[in-house]
Parts: C-alpha cells; structure tokens; sequence
C-alpha cells in the first residue's frame, strides 16, 4: 500500500504576503508540515509542489527529495489546487511505481499532529471508501446563528428547520472544514474534479489543532500561541 504526501505551497498569498516562507515559531511555515509527514511515518514519499525556487529550496533543505516546478497556470488566485495536485503525483510517478493513496496536507495548517495524519489514514482504509476530509465542531451553526441576508436586505437564517430551534444544543452537529488534511484513493483524485465524493468521510479535529492561518491576524496570533505553549515541533 503506497502512499504519497502532497504539500501544494505557492509563491503569491493575498491574506499573507509570502505565508509559506514567513517564520512562524521560529521556522518557515512549511517547514512544520514537512516535519509532520516525515514524523507520522505513514508515507512512502514526499512531493513539495511549487511555483517558486525559493520554496523548494527550503523544502529541500529540510529533507523533502521530490520537489516539484508547479506550472504557472496552475499557481494563480483562481486556479483549482485538485489539478496541480494531480500534476505533482504525475511527476513523482515518473521515477515511483503509482501510490494507492494521496494525502494533500495544507501549509496553513501547521497545529495538526503526526498522529491526526496516521488516525486519519486508519479511518478512510477501515473505511474503504474513496476520500476522507477533515474538519472541528462548528461554533456557529447554519441552523441557529448563521444568516443569511434576503433579497430585500432583511435577516434570515441560514438553514430553516420546521419548527425554528431556540436552543442552539437542539442543532444538527455541523463541522468546519479546517483544510489539514485530505486523502484521496489515487483512482477518486483523477477521476473526478469535485471536492467530495458520494462516499466521502469525516475525520475530526479538535478546535486546537485546526487552526487554518489566511490573514495576517491569525498568523501573528498563532505564532504568539506556538512560542507560549512550546508547540514548535
């Protein structure tokens, strides 16, 4: 059973300026994930997929052997990240025999745990289905304090049940998608364009390892976070 760790990590970042590169604990933020998937022990391979020399360089530096030149139309604010996925196994394919399973573990996730990547595995292939996501409780709920604005401009609730809640307990659980981690069976990642599959699963995270850094705010405060509490890994 092969299995192959993507981290998709581009040169531009509207919220954060050079996110990938900018210390975060005292290391490049990327540089906490590559530590992650190498500790987990759960993959065959590593791929870094890029747009820039300098962030390859980095990953380089920190051991990662499959580094990959991400094509240009694939590194834009509006390009699809599922495309440039598929282009990094393609490339490690050329020099590996195919992996069975791909892992894509986001760059602004740096709180998951090496043991979060192996739990996550354990669940999809227990499983045996075609793609899992991960995701934390919601703290605010479509059901009770999500809203919505009307075509008249007026305030609704997101999603409606009959009759109206009015404790927020009495709400469907909901969840975040907290972009750590995502694994698909190779066949599911190049058959299909779509986020999810019929038979996709969940695995969950606590608030604490789901932090997802995309502005500026999160990534000051989380970096404060990692030097007082010793998560620097």
């Amino acid at each position: 059973m092969k299995r192959l760790a993507v981290i998709c990590a581009r040169e531009g970042s509207k919220g954060v300026p050079g996110k990938n590169l900018r210390l975060l604990g005292g290391v490049p933020m990327i540089v906490h994930t590559i530590r992650q998937a190498d500790k987990c022990g759960v993959f065959d391979s590593l791929a870094v997929s890029s747009d820039s020399g300098e962030i390859l360089s980095v990953a380089k530096a920190f051991g990662v052997k499959h580094l990959v030149q991400r094509p240009p139309e694939m590194a834009t604010d509006t390009a699809s990240k599922v495309p440039a996925i598929r282009h990094c196994v393609a490339e490690v394919e050329v020099t590996t025999d195919k992996f069975d399973y791909v892992a894509d573990l986001d760059c602004t996730a740096p709180f998951r745990l090496p043991s979060d990547i192996v739990a996550a595995f354990e669940k999809i292939q227990t499983a045996g289905v075609s793609t899992l996501i991960s995701g934390t409780r919601s703290r605010k709920l479509p059901y009770f304090n999500i809203v919505e604005l009307n075509e008249q401009g007026f305030v609704r609730i997101s999603k409606l049940t009959n009759p109206p809640l009015i404790r927020r307990q009495d709400s469907p659980i909901c969840f975040d998608m907290n972009a750590s981690i995502h694994i698909w069976r190779r066949d599911a990642l190049f058959s299909s364009d779509a986020r999810f599959q019929d038979d996709t699963i969940l695995f969950e995270m606590p608030f604490e390892r789901s932090i997802d850094i995309d502005t500026e705010i999160e990534f000051v405060m989380n970096d404060l976070l990692m030097r007082k509490y010793g998560l620097i890994q």
